[in-house]
């Protein structure tokens, strides 16, 4: 059955539904854990109406992250931070706001990409290609900034805007393993304020 046969706007809903549905339950009970029952489940919909959408499981991770990336890319691009005149502030202001959005369940606040591409850099190329993608774009968008106050202040540097935005991403895909360890959001805010420590010496180190 095609698209076009659903009444306009039904089924790109039930797409969303499925895709929100699988947001959900992959945090919370990892992509293995999740059967395709569950996210019919969760998005109130039969597994015909999942099998219209995707072709199983691996292709639904798939678009799953992709959604991620459009869902948290909405979030990151309204933050405040961007309001801040000086590249440097804004650095800074984003990890403050990712602090600030550590809050809730481990499943309400870890990325839902490093989580797939934890379970399955091995045994799904597609589902850790497409984390991949999650992950590194997003890194992308903070090296505009980067490179603007490390022209300011610290040009001679040996180090790129591309390697510090992903190292800012290693960073906090870390500190989401110890919260997961722990059950809590406090040894990520802990580890986010040390990734901001170390942010503010390299941009202060006077050698450079």
């Amino acid at each position: 059955m095609s698209t076009a046969t659903l009444p306009p706007g039904k089924g790109v809903a039930a797409r969303r539904r499925i895709l929100d549905a699988a947001l959900k339950l992959f945090r919370q009970k990892g992509y293995a854990a999740t059967r395709v029952e569950d996210v019919c489940a969760e998005a109130g919909l039969t597994k015909g109406g999942f099998f219209h959408h995707f072709a199983g499981k691996e292709d639904l991770a798939v678009a799953a992250a992709e959604h991620w990336s459009a869902v948290t890319g909405g979030l990151f691009e309204s933050a405040p931070y961007h309001a801040l005149p000086d590249p440097y502030d804004r650095i800074l202001g984003y990890i403050e706001f990712r602090k600030a959005i550590l809050a809730g369940g481990t499943d309400e606040f870890t990325c839902l990409a490093g989580t797939l591409a934890q379970e399955t850099h091995l045994s799904s190329p597609a589902i850790s290609a497409a984390a991949g993608a999650s992950i590194f774009g997003h890194a992308a968008t903070l090296v505009a900034d980067i490179a603007a106050a490390k022209a300011a202040r610290c040009s001679g540097a040996d180090w790129t805007p591309e390697s510090l935005a992903q190292f800012t991403q290693a960073a906090l895909q870390g500190a989401f393993i110890l919260a997961k360890a722990q059950g809590g959001p406090g040894i990520a805010r802990d580890m986010v304020d040390h990734l901001k420590r170390y942010v503010i010496l390299l941009f202060n180190d006077k050698k450079s």
